[in-house]
């Protein structure tokens, strides 16, 4: 007869007031070996209060808290209690020998997944750099890196992804799933769930509910429960009801075996259409936008140095066009050039006759003259901290057109957005972080843009307002450029995926960010089997004539990426067609024999932009 696990941590009738809020009230609950839980609730509902309590960081009003005897707990909280005068070698290498810890297979997995290699690129001392200085995202690095080089029996993870690129995130993934510890993590990464956690706790209104699986299992256990009680309002049932099609339909790979009714989730999802209407949005698109958005030619683009010389180059010979209806993902390495390609786009835009701020040394950016742009930067822009939230909002205008019929009041929005009626006479002074993030979407979407470059949206907002987002978005007619660590995000809002890996170059990724993650892990590969010498020079004569061929062959890709768009739009305007006249079977088979030669063409398209892509 197997062992039962053993129980590591248990909650008894745990209460915690703030004030004159309940966060947690007679909370009763524990942790065993092997447990692998996600802690999920909107912001200010009492996760982080959770898990400060199960680590005994806080003490509860009421109830009591117990551990394991001779529990091996580590913790990852949203402040580091690292030594600013110590180095990064004594804070996660302690004091073991350089031949010791270099023969751990261990520590070097967690320095290279999470530092990029052993000798910590990017950090000017490499390990013997000095905490002090360091960024905050370069702390939370050090301080995850030294958690999890040690023995653990139980670690208590607080948005533990925060400050990782997409790169980190998949190893962080993958080092907790291959660990025999167990884990209670808050975090409002949902595809990071999906891949680590069998168990969910979402916390509300003071009491915390238990669902089996990861993300999508809870989301579709909470849709079902929620149908069967009733006891959500209307609108939030209908977002969770598209969420759930959408995970069922377009990613059923993200769930694991779900320990619920199967049957019962696809019958609440029946009547349930796509998220997106592409072809009818693109339509949408091309009358507000015309044909242009922005067309680049053979630009270049650095960061430093003068008359396009010296500094870092980010992009070289970059022909690319975002076109009308277009919803791009950017992934790429920090410092790739991501955001310093929207900020020369934005910049453009803005005042055509100006160079922008990076330098573009070569090359032109045509702007559609009908572009409407929105720019959501990484900070939050600083507003009149006497306003109040819903003044905020109607400084921009008091009604806004989604489009497609779609109208809403600046009120309706805030609504939406989570500011309740009672939340809009808040001065924004007193606003959370997160909740400043969420005004500034909301004024950007107020202000009716036709072009939406979003940089990092989804930080410090949690997961029930970034699903009100996601259906935002999927109603929008526009041309929409996403850069997120939150793969989830980009997936569920975008069609199409463009890397920089860092080799000046921008390509198309058909597969998405699997593809991504595998073209990096190449790149990585071959740096690592780069043998040490003396630089090369920086423009032999032969890599001149290979950058010539290089740019006929972009201008070729670029080409192909046009006619797979078209096809794209094509078979939805198929697909629509099929549906309206289902009944008619002489119409829908010669509509399918289209569908299938179209489907011919874009393999053979598809072939030949991996031919070129790889032949580059």
């Amino acid at each position: 007869m197997a062992t039962p696990p053993k129980n590591l941590t248990n909650l008894e009738t745990v209460r915690k007031t703030y004030g004159t809020r309940t966060l947690l009230d007679s909370v009763s609950l524990g942790v065993s070996e092997g447990d692998r839980i996600g802690v999920v609730g909107r912001n200010g509902d009492g996760k982080t209060t959770l898990i400060r309590i199960l680590s005994k960081r806080e003490e509860p009003d009421d109830g009591r808290v117990t551990h394991a005897g001779h529990l091996r707990l580590g913790v990852l909280s949203q402040h580091d209690a690292l030594d600013p005068a110590a180095t990064v070698r004594q804070e996660v290498i302690g004091n073991r020998a350089d031949h010791e810890w270099a023969g751990d297979a261990k520590i070097r997995d967690v320095l290279t997944g999470l530092f990029g290699g052993l000798d910590l690129p990017g950090f000017s001392d490499g390990l013997d750099t000095v905490i002090g200085p360091l960024s905050g995202g370069e702390r939370r690095r050090i301080a995850l890196a030294q958690l999890l080089i040690a023995e653990q029996d139980l670690i208590v993870l607080d948005e533990p992804t925060n400050h990782l690129d997409v790169e980190g995130i998949a190893w962080l993934a993958a080092h907790l799933r291959a660990r025999r510890s167990a884990l209670v993590c808050v975090t409002h990464d949902r595809w990071f769930l999906d891949q680590v956690c069998t168990r969910m706790w979402d916390v509300q209104g003071g009491a915390v509910h238990a669902y089996e699986g990861g993300y999508s299992d809870y989301v579709f256990a909470r849709a079902e429960r929620e149908r069967i009680a009733a006891t959500e309002e209307v609108k939030r049932q209908n977002l969770m009801r598209k969420e759930l099609a959408w995970l069922r339909r377009g990613a059923p790979a993200r769930t694991s075996k779900p320990k619920f009714r199967i049957e019962a989730a696809n019958a609440l999802i029946s009547d349930v259409p796509p998220p997106r209407d592409t072809a009818e949005l693109t339509r949408f698109a091309n009358a507000r936008l015309g044909r242009t958005v922005f067309d680049l030619e053979n630009v270049t683009l650095r960061v430093g140095g003068e008359d396009g010389e010296g500094g870092k180059l980010l992009l070289r010979g970059l022909t690319w066009q975002l076109g009308p209806g277009d919803r791009v993902g950017l992934l790429g390495v920090n410092g790739a050039g991501k955001t310093s390609l929207l900020r020369a786009l934005a910049e453009t835009a803005q005042h055509p006759d100006r160079k922008p701020s990076d330098l573009v040394t070569t090359g032109k950016i045509k702007v559609g003259r009908t572009v409407r742009l929105a720019y959501l930067s990484q900070e939050v822009a600083e507003l009149d901290p006497a306003w109040r939230v819903l003044q905020a909002v109607e400084e921009v205008r008091s009604r806004v057109d989604l489009g497609g019929g779609r109208e809403l009041t600046a009120g309706q929005l805030c609504e939406k957005f989570g500011f309740g009626k009672d939340k809009q006479w808040t001065p924004v002074g007193d606003l959370s972080g997160g909740e400043r993030r969420r005004l500034q979407i909301l004024r950007l979407l107020m202000d009716e843009p036709n072009v939406l470059f979003l940089d990092e949206p989804t930080n410090d907002l949690d997961i029930e307002t970034l699903t009100q987002l996601e259906d935002l978005l999927d109603g929008w007619p526009g041309s929409l450029v996403v850069i997120s660590h939150d793969r989830y995000f980009i997936e569920r809002t975008t069609d199409r995926a463009f890397g920089l890996l860092g080799d000046g170059t921008l390509r198309m990724l058909p597969r998405g960010v699997d593809e991504y993650l595998e073209r990096r892990a190449v790149v990585r590969d071959a740096e690592l089997r780069q043998p040490a010498g003396p630089a090369a020079p920086a423009v032999p004569v032969a890599a001149g004539r290979s950058a010539q061929l290089s740019r006929v062959a972009q201008k070729e890709i670029q080409k192909i990426e046009r006619q797979l768009d078209r096809i794209a739009s094509q078979e939805s305007a198929l697909h629509a067609e099929m549906a309206e006249h289902a009944t008619d079977f002489g119409r829908v088979a010669g509509l399918d024999q289209r569908l299938r030669e179209l489907a011919d063409q874009r393999d053979d398209l598809e072939t030949r932009w991996l031919e070129l892509s790889e032949g580059e």
